[in-house]
Parts: structure tokens; sequence; C-alpha cells
């Protein structure tokens, strides 16, 4: 799967005010058999989604399932997000329902790593203030919030908040970048030193 790319994100925006919202609880473990990216979006959340064991009776309680943000691309919740295990697949379910960014007052630091690099914006703010846009996204269904890494604002009805994302996080998302894209920008560099190495190596075998 390919990595969506992007600078400024509108998207519907929905609040689950959890705290330690943790990778088991965004994509339990029964859902990590497969190695491929694509399809996990359905297993989201799965034990908060869904009412049964085989996915198919909706919880109407729960945020995602109800009108106004089915479709939400902007996840707004508490602090330590992505917090337990390191797995990548919590990122790639994210991903796949077609969330674009979460803001939360903190995240787990191998969660951050993974979420750049499946085009996921993580967008820390105070913890005033995703309660005020909690409460907004909340009162207003289907209300939608715009993500600009270019500024690095947030825009939420007539509020705006600034937020801090370190430079390759933002270079990854604008770019679509992947770990074997980053790895390939450098390639000419990779190249000069495979290069040097195989003289020196040719230096070494003709002196011994």
């Amino acid at each position: 799967m390919s990595v969506h790319k992007w600078t400024i994100h509108t998207g519907v925006a929905v609040s689950i005010p959890r705290e330690d919202i943790d990778t088991d609880q965004i994509l339990p473990k029964q859902f990590m058999k497969l190695i491929d990216k694509r399809g996990f979006g359905k297993h989201l959340f799965f034990d908060w989604r869904y009412l049964d064991l085989e996915g198919k009776i909706l919880n109407p309680e729960f945020a995602l399932n109800q009108d106004g943000f089915k479709n939400a691309s902007v996840l707004i919740a508490c602090k330590n997000f992505g917090c337990g295990s390191s797995r990548e697949h919590a990122p790639w379910a994210l991903s796949d329902f077609g969330f674009r960014a979460i803001l939360s007052p903190s995240f787990a630091d191998i969660f951050s790593i993974n979420a750049a690099k499946n085009g996921i914006a993580l967008v820390r703010l105070k913890e005033d203030e995703i309660h005020s846009l909690g409460e907004w996204v909340s009162k207003n269904p289907g209300s939608s919030i715009r993500i600009n890494l270019e500024k690095l604002e947030v825009q939420a009805g007539e509020k705006t908040f600034y937020f801090h994302l370190d430079t390759a996080s933002v270079n990854r998302i604008r770019n679509g970048w992947d770990d074997i894209d980053s790895t390939l920008k450098n390639e000419r560099e990779i190249l000069e030193f495979e290069q040097k190495r195989k003289m020196e190596n040719s230096v070494l075998e003709v002196y011994w």
C-alpha cells in the first residue's frame, strides 16, 4: 500500500476521549496475521466498534458508528495515545481506515515513529485545547478540522491552534516516504560508500 502524502488535510473529526489507548485497542492481536498493509481498517477499534466476535453488529454508542463521524479522518484523543506494544499494525489500521491526523497531548514514542511513515501526522496540543476541540466536535457532528503541515497549525471553526512536529516526520508525510523511500534518498551516498569499501578491500587483498 502506497503511503498517502499530504500537506494540508481537511477532514471530519471524531473524538474518542480516553487516555492510554494502546495498540491492542487500536488493533486487537487476532488481526495481526497478515503482512500486507491493506484491509486492516475494517478491524480498527474492533472491540469498541462491534458487539459480536464476527464484526457484523455495530455498537451504536461508539463514536465512529454514529452519524456524522463514520467517515472521520481526524482523531481527537486523550494523552498517551498508541502506548503498549511496538507493532506497526496499529498505524496500518488507522491509515487504512482513512485517518490522516491524530490530535492528543502525548503519544507513545515507537508509535510516533511508525505513524509518520504511514502518512499520519501526530499533532500534540495542550490538554485544555484537546478538551475544547473534543467538546466542539461532539456538539457539531460532521464538522471538519484543517491540519496544515506547512504552517503547523490546526483550524477548527473560528479557532486556530499551533503545534510542533519534527522536520523528518513532516517530510515523510508531505512526500509519502516510507522507510525504503527514505533510504533511497541517500542512494548516491550509499553507492559511493560501497565503491570506497570495494577499493579499500582490494588494496588490503593486494597487500596481504
